[in-house]
């Protein structure tokens, strides 16, 4: 009998020792005592000045302790510098700015707003982690891990810090710093690790902080691309173990579903590879847990990954305007099912293209995709659809135009999403099916109305037959299971004034305003977690579905101490955030 890998080992020994402790007698005393919260600086056990730099010396001066980018603008900082300011002001806004400072995340309340850049504002630093290891090697990663879980740190990990949820960031943690995590190799066919038959496909690997702007390029030069998000910051890590949409999804299939091999740091420091041959429990699981846009992770950190590529499509871009909102979504998946992908946006005062600006109505601007057709071919699909629209709705006009983008990249660089960072932002999701969004159109567009209403409303058709009809590697992966028949992810974003919990508080509001009556259209659906409402209820099973109980088995195996934890992630419940702190649930 071949020996059992590492991690399925562990998976083993933990149901052992669970039998085990449940025979115990009640009251008998556990040789174990766990700490009851992690420590945080200024308390007994946080590690001496000494320790932090028998940390710093195998990691080649690695260890960073930045101060929060910010603090450049408040007098009384030591890195004040009031002719460096206005720079800072300047950047402040993009995500670029951002994914090039080591602790900084594009949205600002998940800093607690402890130290935006105007001077007016106050300055504590406190919602920032105190150290960061800026990774180039899965040592350095090893290092990190083995180091927190001595010594009870909380652990966070970042790339790019592109993440709705806040889960790459905490405040009193050490950091690991994944944005350096890059490097790149093609192959034409590949045999993963420890498997004795090649996946005759074309496949590019990956380091996990590699970006989609970087990945989309290389690639071009050898007419390829793969399946990827819409922004150019967005860290393939965080990306595709969140499950990813994307435009080619409808087609492909989601980006978790091409991931043909990964490396990662475990958080018991040891260096793997999962795949289909090997640690096939937590290959399963890191494809559609998500390491937060390359934050935090609950089963791994991610060192890089082996996805499958395409030959680049030619992409038919068609850009329109409705004011039948639900009638469009009602089309959504038969045009689907015929190829088309893209993203719509919704507005309850849209000015008009017909006089000017001069009135507004209630619309939906969408960005419509094609692959590997024409011009005509597309206007063909909307011919039928502008007929019912003119007959239904007499004097509305409806009109597009159409551009061929050869190769796939030119279509990115065209379309890619813009956007604004440095801001307090919410978000909230729910995945459609085709009976949702045909059943009852009366109703529908009530739904969509106050979608509308609360903040800017987006209906993504970035799901279909090709996720549908999917058979990812090693029989499956834990992507939320109502990709399987969903067409449409509806988004919300709501924005909010910082350092204002009365705003933030309405805001969480207006998001569960505007996602109630979708989450009682289709109940048994659930939310894509990239992009979703952090107080979601009963997240576990809106994100997870039915493989949450799974996705825990594995997590106690995996990290039986916690070593990585966020919120909200599988296997957190024996935690909770008290202001800075956190302690045992």
């Amino acid at each position: 009998m071949a020996p059992l890998p590492a991690v399925q080992l562990k998976i083993l020994l933990v149901s052992v020792l669970l039998t085990l402790t449940s025979a115990v007698p009640a009251g008998f005393p556990l040789a174990v005592q766990k700490p009851l919260c992690k420590v945080i600086p200024g308390t007994l056990n946080w590690p001496s000045a000494e320790s932090w730099n028998r940390l710093n010396e195998p990691t080649g001066g690695r260890l960073l302790r930045p101060p929060p980018p910010g603090a450049v603008c408040h007098p009384g900082q030591p890195t004040y510098d009031a002719a460096e300011c206005p720079a800072v002001l300047a950047g402040w806004s993009t995500f670029e700015f951002h994914q090039a400072d080591p602790i900084s995340t594009d949205w600002n309340q998940w800093n607690n707003d402890s130290c935006l850049p105007q001077q007016a504002d106050p300055y504590s630093g406190q919602g920032y982690p105190v150290f960061v290891i800026n990774t180039t090697t899965p040592e350095h990663i090893k290092l990190g891990v083995n180091f927190a879980s001595e010594h009870n740190i909380r652990l966070v990990v970042k790339s790019s810090g592109h993440d709705y949820l806040g889960r790459s960031v905490a405040p009193n943690s050490l950091y690991i710093w994944v944005h350096r995590l890059k490097g790149l190799e093609t192959h034409s066919s590949f045999r993963p690790q420890s498997c004795n038959v090649d996946i005759e496909a074309s496949a590019v690997t990956a380091g996990a902080g590699s970006q989609m702007f970087e990945l989309y390029s290389a690639l071009d030069a050898l007419n390829q691309t793969t399946v990827g998000g819409n922004r150019r910051t967005v860290s393939l890590g965080g990306y595709l173990t969140g499950g990813g949409h994307s435009i080619l999804a409808p087609r492909y299939s989601l980006a978790a579903d091409q991931v043909l091999e990964m490396e990662l740091v475990t958080p018991t420091g040891d260096i793997v590879t999962a795949n289909q041959c090997q640690n096939q429990d937590l290959f399963w699981a890191m494809r559609g847990i998500r390491l937060a846009f390359g934050g935090c992770s609950t089963f791994g950190i991610l060192i890089s990954a082996t996805i499958k590529t395409f030959p680049s499509p030619q992409i038919v871009a068609t850009p329109y305007i409705f004011d039948v909102v639900a009638y469009v979504l009602a089309q959504y998946p038969s045009l689907s099912d015929r190829g088309v992908s893209g993203y719509s946006f919704f507005f309850q005062a849209l000015p008009t293209l017909f006089d000017g600006g001069a009135t507004t109505v209630g619309g939906i601007y969408m960005q419509m995709n094609l692959q590997d057709s024409t011009v005509e071919a597309m206007a063909q699909l909307w011919e039928p659809i502008f007929e019912h629209i003119n007959s239904t709705w007499p004097g509305f006009h409806a009109g597009f135009t159409s551009k061929n983008y050869t190769p796939f990249n030119n279509w990115f660089l065209d379309y890619l999403e813009v956007a604004e960072a440095g801001v307090d932002r919410l978000v909230g999701s729910r995945l459609l099916g085709a009976d949702v969004l045909t059943a009852n159109l009366t109703l529908n567009a009530e739904v969509f109305k106050r979608f509308a209403t609360s903040g800017v409303g987006a209906a993504y058709l970035m799901s279909g037959k090709g996720v549908q009809n999917t058979q990812p590697r090693g029989g499956g992966n834990a992507a939320l299971p109502a990709w399987g028949w969903a067409y449409v992810h509806a988004v919300l974003g709501q924005m909010f004034e910082p350092l204002n919990a009365t705003a933030r508080a309405e805001a969480f509001e207006l998001v569960n305003y505007a996602l109630d009556p979708m989450r009682e259209l289709a109940p048994d659906s659930g939310a894509y977690m990239n992009e979703a409402d952090p107080q979601e209820p009963d997240w576990q099973h809106q994100f997870w579905g039915s493989h949450y109980d799974r996705l825990v088995y594995i997590k106690r195996a995996i990290d039986p101490e916690d070593v990585l934890w966020c919120n909200p992630c599988v296997g957190n419940e024996r935690w909770k955030e008290v202001g800075d702190q956190l302690y045992q649930a």
